[in-house]
C-alpha cells in the first residue's frame, strides 16, 4: 500500500488574528532546523514525534506536550513508520505577557521562558487542545480563546514553581466596578480582556489580578455568568433557546445547553418549560 503523503493545514483565529494553529499529518516529511518568533505549543496526537532542540534529542509519544520558547531552534520528523499526527499553536509573546505576570504575581514575569521542552501534563494538554479546537472549528468567542491562553500560561508558571495566587481585597474598587458595568452593557458583543481592562483604565496584568482578588472569579467566568443570567431572563420572556444562544455568544445550542446546565442544573429548554 502506498504511503500517504504529508498534510499541513493552517488556521487563523477569527477573534485573535495573531494566533495560528497547524494541524499536521507527517509520513514523508522532515523539518529543517529553524526557530519561530512566537511561542509554539504542540500536542502529539498519533505516531511518534522526534526532534532535536536545546542540545538534545526528544521523542514525543501521543498525549505529550511540546513547548518551544521564542527563537528556540528545533527540527522534527516522524519517529517511526506510522503517520505522525499533531497540532501546534503559534502564540506571540504579547498575547501571553499579562497572563504570565498574573500567574507569577509580578509584572517582570511577562517574559516567562519555559525550561522543559517535552511535558507530560494533562492539564496543559487540555488547554492547548481546547484552544486549537476553537480555532480549527471557528467556535467560541474571543474571551473563550483568551481564557484557554490564560489556562496555558498559568499552568506553565505553576510547573515552574512560580505561581503566586492572589490574596483578598477588603473593599470594592471603583475601577473594577466600572469593568463590571462595561460587561453588563456589552453582553451581546464579542468582548475581549483588552476591552474590559481599558474600560476600567487598568493594564491587562493589573486588571486580571485585581478582578480575581476582588470578586473571587476570573473575568472570563464572570462574563459567562452574566451571559447565562441574561439568557435566563430572555428564556423567561419566551425567546427561543436557539435565538438566545446566538444572541449571547454561545457557539451553538449544545454549547449553550452545557454552560446553562452547569449553573442552573437543567437545559435552557427544560428551564423555559418549567417557568413559562
Amino acid at each position: 500500500m502506498a504511503k500517504q503523503s504529508s498534510r499541513f493545514e493552517y488556521f487563523k483565529s477569527q477573534h485573535i488574528p495573531e494566533l495560528t494553529v497547524l494541524q499536521a499529518a507527517l509520513s514523508d516529511f522532515s523539518y529543517d532546523r529553524h526557530a519561530h518568533e512566537e511561542y509554539a505549543f504542540g500536542v502529539t496526537l498519533s505516531g511518534r514525534q522526534d526532534f532535536f532542540s536545546g542540545g538534545q534529542y526528544h521523542r514525543s509519544p501521543p498525549g505529550n506536550v511540546i513547548q518551544f520558547n521564542p527563537e528556540q531552534v528545533h527540527d522534527g520528523h516522524p519517529g517511526d513508520d506510522s503517520t505522525l499526527g499533531y497540532v501546534m499553536l503559534y502564540v506571540p509573546s504579547a498575547q501571553l505577557e499579562a497572563s504570565f505576570a498574573d500567574a507569577a504575581g509580578s509584572q517582570r514575569a511577562g517574559r516567562f521562558q519555559g525550561s522543559d521542552t517535552l511535558l507530560a501534563d494533562p492539564e496543559l494538554r487540555r488547554a492547548i487542545l481546547d484552544l486549537a479546537g476553537l480555532m480549527i472549528h471557528q467556535q467560541g468567542t474571543r474571551i473563550d480563546q483568551e481564557h484557554a491562553l490564560h489556562r496555558m500560561a498559568t499552568r506553565l508558571v505553576q510547573r515552574a514553581g512560580k505561581f503566586q495566587p492572589g490574596g483578598t481585597v477588603s473593599r470594592p474598587d471603583a475601577l473594577l466596578l466600572r469593568a463590571k458595568e462595561y460587561v453588563h452593557a456589552h453582553l451581546e458583543a464579542d468582548l475581549s480582556l483588552d476591552d474590559i481592562s481599558q474600560a476600567a483604565h487598568l493594564s491587562k496584568y493589573h486588571f486580571l489580578r485585581l478582578f480575581r482578588q476582588q470578586f473571587g472569579i476570573t473575568p472570563h467566568q464572570y462574563v459567562l455568568s452574566c451571559r447565562a443570567n441574561a439568557a435566563r431572563n430572555a428564556l423567561e420572556a419566551g425567546v427561543a433557546p436557539n435565538e438566545v444562544a446566538f444572541r449571547y455568544g454561545f457557539t451553538d445550542l449544545s454549547h449553550f445547553n452545557r454552560r446553562f446546565k452547569r449553573i442552573y442544573g437543567m437545559t435552557p429548554h427544560a428551564y423555559q418549560r418549567s417557568v413559562t
